[in-house]
């Protein structure tokens, strides 16, 4: 990939149903991305303001979805990730009593 490639990273364990998790929006060679938006199937979601992360939280079956994020990279060039999978698996087991 581009050095100035952006990548959607999310983190690669299962992700369950009331757990928290932080999708990061970065570019591969570290340069600064700016303005930058993210995406589930299409539909933009509020992230922090100027940040490049999104959380989730708590996780929800209707979080399952593919992912992608825009940013600006070097304060003028647009780019785009690729989409990413996410999967929300069932709650945590609950503890035998």
């Amino acid at each position: 990939c581009p050095p100035d490639q952006l990548v959607l990273q999310v983190p690669a364990r299962a992700l369950l149903e009331g757990d928290t998790v932080t999708l990061r929006c970065r570019v591969r060679s570290n340069k600064p991305v700016t303005s930058v938006s993210f995406y589930c199937e299409e539909k933009k979601l509020q992230g922090l303001r100027n940040g490049t992360e999104l959380s989730l939280s708590p996780l929800q079956p209707h979080h399952s979805g593919h992912y992608r994020c825009k940013g600006r990279v070097s304060s003028w060039r647009w780019k785009e990730s690729a989409p990413v999978t996410v999967t929300v698996h069932g709650e945590h087991p609950k503890a035998a009593t």
